[in-house]
């Protein structure tokens, strides 16, 4: 594909932007370490939760939606819309939780809940694991997919300079690793406010773009009726039913019904996967620490899920769905939705420019995110912790800087020698799963211990590798990967509740602490509750279910409503909408109704 020099300048000038912004925001950022990764936890919620909504709209979930599509229809979505919940929980149980612990990091609250060697253990393995390998794998797929764009893109050959032969991947890799520069000197220089902002402004214009994208999609397909008509008819010539079902055939190969019901009652509350944590964690929790206070983090989060699930998904749907119309004998159907770009018969030459920069955008908004939040695990709960101790402000944010700048360089080497971008992905799904319960319990059960998290993370750990490896399962078969999850959340779950009741509780002084700093519902804490009675947590069990129902039923209703409105039957959508406006009241009346008393 071919760029002219305005489409050039218009890149040139995205690059630039997000430098000077960078530049405006480095003197706060530099102040201290809680500037630099927690914002002085002064953010508003609609910055916060944009920018959630921003670090999950990578260059490889268009893509990848567009191969689920291609292969299951839209029903196929329902592999991450079955992870609203998951969200709608963080949203109402720990949203508050998390804003009233004031950690800097998720890591870090291992030693507010737990105490002595076990919690040391515990934070500063997880900081390393979490910050090191399982964050290059994440932004060594993150990095796979721009390399893949920009091959595509652009259709590189071999070039030879100097006597080294740089294939198309390895040309497109120094690409990517000239943008990560970029990325990374915005997020060395302005820590999280740089990267809250440019997230904002990379959002609108990623968002825009493939809103665009869509609409020309459709139109090259002569229109929606004439892409549903087509639609249907492949859809009935291969067999596989309507490509236009929002709701998957239970009895279908790829939907059978174990794999339904592990979707919707234990892979969203059992299984750890980043972005998705049970309880909140990583990046989104980081999110909330920046958050001004309890109320602007659950509104925070509460705009994350909304945007993520129900708005942002259907112009990704729509030019898949074009994609399929179009180039029906593709083998790699993933690549349909950049073809879509780059043919001129579907997209206008003249906005080449802004959608490479909508793509680089959506590249950086995660990479930054990525940087930032992996050196806050190296800086704050390693280094800083165990390492070198008792040092001013300047010498960690000048540490954070390095360990931002170290991640960046290992990332692009794990890249280098990453070859499948869904085999990553499956690796961490195998991985996390089964320490999702222990990871919710801990903050409303007293008896939870460090060893109860630490025996769960091994046993999830070495179960999972077993199922893949030992008995071979196949976690494309999705069978044998509602088998493999199961197990592993079985095994697991049996594991760390014989192990914690083996071993003795954390100390009363280390529990009252915990309690009268966080305030989780009193319920499970027995004797605590009644020692710290003078703190009187909310008893709001029954209200944050409430919502949490009324939640999930508004999103998917605006979910549904809008597709049913965009594919045709505005009756139809118009009802669900009016159905998300009742739920959405409900969340507003309960929240109104307790005057946010709970974010006090």
């Amino acid at each position: 594909m071919k760029l002219t020099l305005l489409d050039w300048a218009i890149i040139a000038g995205y690059f630039l932007i997000n430098l000077l912004i960078g530049l405006y925001y480095r003197s706060r950022a530099t102040k201290s370490t809680e500037e630099y990764f927690v914002g002085g936890r002064n953010v508003s919620w609609w910055l916060a939760g944009t920018s959630m909504v921003a670090t999950t709209f990578a260059a490889d979930t268009p893509l990848a939606v567009t191969g689920l599509v291609a292969s299951y229809g839209i029903a196929g979505n329902w592999l991450w819309w079955n992870m609203l919940m998951s969200s709608m929980f963080t949203v109402f149980f720990f949203a508050r939780l998390w804003r009233r612990s004031e950690v800097m990091t998720d890591v870090e609250f291992a030693e507010i809940r737990y105490g002595g060697a076990p919690a040391a253990f515990l934070r500063g393995f997880r900081a390393l694991y979490l910050g090191i390998p399982i964050n290059c794998i994440i932004l060594g797929w993150v990095n796979l997919a721009m390399v893949k764009i920009l091959m595509m893109i652009f259709n590189f050959s071999d070039v030879i300079l100097m006597g080294i032969t740089f294939n198309p991947k390895l040309q497109a890799l120094l690409i990517v690793f000239a943008i990560m520069i970029v990325t990374s000197s915005i997020s060395t220089l302005s820590g999280v406010w740089g990267v809250l902002v440019t997230d904002l402004f990379q959002f609108v214009l990623k968002m825009g773009m493939v809103v665009v994208l869509a609409y020309y999609s459709v139109t090259a397909c002569g229109g929606m009726e004439q892409m549903i008509e087509k639609l249907n008819t492949i859809g009935a010539a291969k067999g596989n039913g309507s490509f236009l079902s929002f709701a998957p055939d239970i009895g279908s190969t790829w939907m059978p019904m174990i794999t339904f019901f592990m979707f919707l009652f234990v892979t969203w509350w059992a299984t750890w996967y980043p972005g998705a944590e049970p309880g909140g964690g990583g990046y989104i929790a980081q999110r909330m620490f920046c958050a001004k206070d309890e109320k602007n983090s659950l509104l925070a989060t509460l705009w994350f899920s909304i945007a993520h699930y129900a708005v942002r998904p259907w112009p990704w749907i729509l030019t898949a769905l074009a994609s399929l119309v179009l180039y029906p004998d593709l083998v790699d159907k993933e690549s349909g939705f950049i073809k879509t770009i780059v043919d001129p018969n579907v997209f206008p030459v003249a906005l080449r420019g802004v959608m490479i920069a909508a793509f680089a955008a959506a590249y950086m908004s995660t990479v930054a995110t990525q940087l930032n939040w992996g050196a806050s695990y190296m800086v704050n709960d390693f280094y800083r912790r165990f390492w070198v101790k008792d040092r001013d402000e300047k010498h960690y944010v000048i540490a954070s800087q390095v360990a931002t700048v170290l991640l960046m360089i290992a990332s692009t080497i794990v890249t280098y020698y990453q070859d499948s971008i869904s085999g990553a992905w499956k690796l961490l799904l195998a991985l996390g799963a089964g320490t999702g319960s222990v990871l919710i319990l801990r903050w409303f059960w007293w008896r939870i211990n460090a060893w109860s998290e630490i025996s769960a993370m091994g046993t999830s750990f070495v179960v999972s590798l077993v199922m893949m490896y030992g008995f071979k399962l196949n976690s494309d078969d999705p069978r044998e990967f509602a088998y493999s999850v199961l197990t592993t959340v079985a095994c697991s779950t049996v594991v760390w509740l014989i192990t914690t009741f083996m071993t003795a509780p954390e100390e009363r002084s280390k529990l009252l602490s915990f309690y009268r700093k966080v305030r989780p519902n009193a319920w499970l804490w027995g004797d605590i509750a009644k020692e710290a009675s003078e703190i009187s947590p909310p008893k709001d069990g029954l209200s944050n279910l409430l919502d949490f129902f009324a939640g999930c039923i508004m999103v998917y209703m605006i979910l549904f409503g809008v597709g049913k409105i965009i594919f045709g039957q505005p009756g139809l959508g118009i009802i669900f909408l009016l159905i998300a406006t009742v739920a959405a009241g409900v969340v507003y009346w309960d929240l109104n109704r307790r005057g946010w008393k709970v974010m006090d």
